[in-house]
């Protein structure tokens, strides 16, 4: 089976421009972005509530805390959170401004939380209809992967971000860039 790919700056560009056409821009612009800036999984997209993302002063939290039951491998994790999609997430909280933090950040029109699997089709056709081919759900993951590889962080500190249980399961996410073979023959 062929991996996601993962997407260049002027690509997740041309993804964010698209979500400006689609009937939920807000709402899209921030699945796709917390994909792509937090490494999380659709699935783990789809299962947060407000409560997780929201912290009792109102504010967007530095770290997510996600239970068992909200991830994959029945482990409950840490994810960290940087600035820069704290602050698209306290933008969309803005425009939503749930009634109670005990409801799904991404819902349907009729306020219920998406599946792991709508959510994915979802997903999937924003990149068909942007034009980028064998993007997919996962390319967010793929994409905040490489690029952390890229700027040089190391096999274990993307493990641990990844929330892996096995190097070789991170090493298979990066995509080798021909700017990461450059920068590493320059080295020599």
């Amino acid at each position: 089976m062929r991996q996601a790919a993962t997407l260049s700056a002027q690509q997740l560009n041309r993804v964010l421009d698209h979500c400006k056409t689609t009937r939920h821009p807000q709402r899209n612009r921030a699945i796709i972005l917390t994909t792509h800036w937090s490494g999380l999984r659709v699935g783990e997209v789809a299962a947060l509530l407000w409560s997780d993302v929201v912290d009792s002063s109102g504010g967007i939290r530095e770290e997510f805390r996600l239970s068992a039951a909200q991830v994959k491998g029945n482990k409950a994790n840490t994810v960290l959170i940087p600035q820069r999609l704290q602050e698209e997430l306290a933008r969309y909280y803005a425009v939503v401004k749930p009634r109670t933090l005990n409801t799904p950040v991404f819902s349907t029109q009729r306020s219920s939380g998406f599946t792991a699997n709508t959510l994915t089709h979802i997903v999937n056709s924003i990149y068909k209809s942007a034009g980028l081919i064998g993007a997919t759900s996962h390319s967010g993951r793929r994409t905040f992967i490489t690029n952390l590889a890229e700027q040089g962080v190391g096999a274990r500190v993307l493990m641990s971000l990844a929330r892996h249980q096995n190097l070789a399961t991170t090493q298979r996410y990066i995509d080798i860039k021909p700017s990461m073979l450059r920068a590493a023959v320059e080295l020599a």
